[in-house]
């Protein structure tokens, strides 16, 4: 026991500690202030963006406070990726991360890598619960029962199930931080590309829904989004578990929804864009004008070592008569250099087609080798620096096509509707619907705000303009 006056020293020091440390008295008080917070950190795609944003509302309908995960909170959800070794490993990196940040928090992990190597996750020390691809929402209650207990698990305790009956995860988002909004309509993939994990981490196709996504689209477009983006693991396949309904009839039926603004398609397979496809959704108001193609190679021979389900010839053509139907669409893709026995006429033909097509933008990757792939066992393992010497090229025709391509734009469109999405320095940036990005001089933030934009330059693959309508 303390005496008066040895309590009162002692609470001297302490509030000396404080005042000499204040990060400490932030952490404290923060502590202090906020119970059950939860921090969510997110690796991967635009699904998995959607997915934590769900989650994050299912927490906050719970009544747990859900704050940025840089600020020291109870309850971590780290929700991975797996497409490549690297992402496992930030995955883990993040792990301990949430863990350094708090020892005594609890730390939940779903996702693909959680899926596909959940003993990965498990033997990290201070793990609480794991849970893959198919029950995300399950971290929620995991949650719930870690709080009850009021004590961390001594093993993590391990829920991830196998994806062969797996249902759709119902799941749905009413608000958004960006300007637009990502809405999941599809989950799985059946390519079984020679590159790619992805199909073990998530499983066969599943469809939402579609009276559940038009819901969603119509809350979302209510709450104020100006632009929602489709997306799934594989969006193309949207509908192929549904009976006579597909993805062209999910845009037809949104394109109709009241007071919608911009509806954009996430990543999709160049095979898809078949005339009949192209034909029903043409005349569509509110589908922007612009395509992301996975297009990852302009080699018809790499394409068939990868395992993909089209040549470069039925891409081409695809594209073209997108182009034909849709004047002024963009088109934006995937790129990967250096997959397992690319030869130099090989990545010459990617720098031809690439040429060719005149993509607005190419998001340019190196093979990364990823274990239980068939192209991970593939002999003619090409060599670190020819890959990077092949993407710095295939970067550098990517800047020049693109500034080519924009140049045109500027010239065919001097003025045009830009929604804004970001501010710093002094200039406000957004996009065209085609996808184009727009920087304007700007005194104030434009977030959200639909502007008619004057075109005066291009620089460094953006064009700089002037609002025309304030």
């Amino acid at each position: 026991m303390f005496t008066t006056e040895e309590m009162n020293d002692k609470m001297k020091k302490e509030a000396e500690k404080t005042i000499l440390n204040p990060s400490r008295a932030r952490k404290e008080a923060h502590m202090i202030k906020h119970k059950k917070t939860v921090g969510i950190y997110t690796l991967g795609c635009k699904v998995n963006q959607y997915e934590s944003e769900a989650i994050a509302e299912k927490f906050t309908a719970e009544g747990f406070d859900v704050t940025p995960h840089e600020l020291p909170c109870d309850i971590y959800v780290i929700n991975t990726c797996t497409v490549t070794a690297e992402s496992d490993r930030k995955a883990r990196q993040f792990i301990r991360r949430a863990i350094s940040s708090n020892p005594e928090a609890f730390v939940l992990v779903t996702g693909c890598m959680a899926q596909s190597n959940p003993e990965k996750a498990a033997a990290i020390a201070g793990v609480d619960y794991i849970c893959g691809s198919a029950n995300k929402l399950s971290v929620v209650d995991a949650a719930k029962r870690l709080v009850k207990t009021g004590k961390k698990n001594d093993a993590a305790e391990v829920a991830v199930g196998h994806l062969d009956g797996a249902e759709f995860e119902t799941m749905t988002i009413s608000r958004f931080d960006r300007t637009r909004a990502y809405l999941k309509i599809e989950d799985g993939c059946e390519n079984h590309c020679s590159y790619c994990a992805i199909p073990a981490a998530r499983g066969r196709v599943r469809s939402k829904c579609p009276e559940d996504v038009l819901s969603e689209v119509r809350r979302l477009t209510e709450n104020g989004c100006r632009e929602i983006v489709l997306t799934g693991i594989e969006t193309a396949s949207y509908g192929r578990d549904l009976e006579n309904y597909d993805l062209a009839s999910l845009l037809s039926d949104a394109d109709k929804i009241d007071g919608v603004g911009r509806i954009r398609i996430g990543s999709i397979d160049p095979s898809v864009m078949r005339r009949a496809f192209v034909d029903k959704i043409a005349c569509l108001k509110h589908l922007t004008p612009h395509f992301h193609l996975s297009m990852q190679s302009g080699s018809d021979r790499i394409l068939a070592l990868m395992k993909r389900k089209y040549n470069t010839s039925m891409a081409y053509e695809n594209i073209e008569y997108l182009r034909s139907k849709i004047p002024g669409v963009m088109v934006t893709t995937d790129i990967i250099v250096g997959f397992p026995g690319e030869t130099d006429e090989d990545f010459e033909q990617t720098m031809d087609f690439a040429e060719r097509v005149r993509f607005l933008d190419m998001h340019v990757f190196a093979y990364s080798r990823r274990a239980g792939t068939a192209a991970d066992k593939m002999p003619e393992q090409i060599p670190e620096s020819i890959k990077r010497e092949r993407s710095s090229r295939l970067i550098a025709l990517r800047k020049k096509i693109k500034n080519e391509v924009l140049s045109e734009f500027a010239a065919e469109c001097p003025e045009t509707e830009v929604l804004f999405e970001s501010y710093e320095g002094g200039r406000a940036y957004g996009h065209t619907a085609s996808f184009v990005e727009v920087a304007v001089p700007s005194e104030r933030e434009l977030h959200s705000e639909l502007h008619l934009v004057r075109i005066e330059s291009v620089s460094d693959g953006i064009c700089v303009g002037r609002l025309e309508d304030t």
